[in-house]
């Protein structure tokens, strides 16, 4: 898998965010692990802090009052990403096609110092839809998004067209609400309406 090799041969930098780096003892494997778990261990464990995790696990708990007492918030995240390995790297043109044509909603999104899904690789996937409306959308010019914490600043650019948008968001890696939080947000308002 090219991903394993271009992160062992990188120096630790992070295939998820380019400006970033990781010391030597987080990229080795420990006894046992296997790839996908070591994955988990870099990349989505360090977003599950404490604090969030005694608010989801305490009061958004009592608040619900329907969560099993068996089940954790993040508790069952590796067993998912390992049940979804499968479909890593898979395309799924065809799916987006069908979804646009039965008038669902679709999004795609991005950050730009994402290694691994990088922008102009989203764009070429894109332009390979058989969508009715992607000539127009193709003839679209990108729209600059101002970023939520710097008046002024250009924190995003977006086009839209019908049910089909695509946000490319600035100083964010794959994990974008970790890196540009408020960017995220807004993102998520513009698509639910909210804005």
């Amino acid at each position: 898998m090219w991903f394993a090799f271009g992160c062992q041969n990188s120096n630790g930098v992070n295939f998820y965010n380019i400006l970033t780096q990781e010391p030597d003892e987080s990229r080795s494997s420990a006894a046992g692990e296997d790839y996908i778990s070591l994955q988990v261990r870099r990349h989505i464990r360090p977003l599950h802090s404490q604090s969030l995790s005694q608010l989801m696990n305490g009061l958004i708990r009592k608040k619900l009052g329907i969560i099993p007492q068996n089940v954790t918030w993040g508790g069952q995240a590796e067993e998912v990403f390992s049940y979804m390995a499968g479909d890593f790297m898979r395309p799924v043109v065809d799916v987006v096609d069908q979804l646009l044509s039965a008038g669902v909603n679709v999004t795609v999104y991005n950050g730009q110092l994402d290694l691994i899904v990088d922008t102009m690789g989203q764009e070429l996937w894109v332009k390979r839809l058989k969508w009715e409306g992607l000539p127009v959308f193709n003839k679209m010019r990108w729209t600059p998004l101002d970023d939520p914490t710097s008046q002024g600043v250009t924190g995003a650019f977006c086009k839209t067209y019908k049910n089909f948008g695509f946000y490319w968001i600035l100083k964010a890696g794959h994990m974008i609400p970790s890196d540009q939080g408020p960017m995220a947000l807004q993102m998520m308002k513009m698509i639910t309406r909210q804005v």
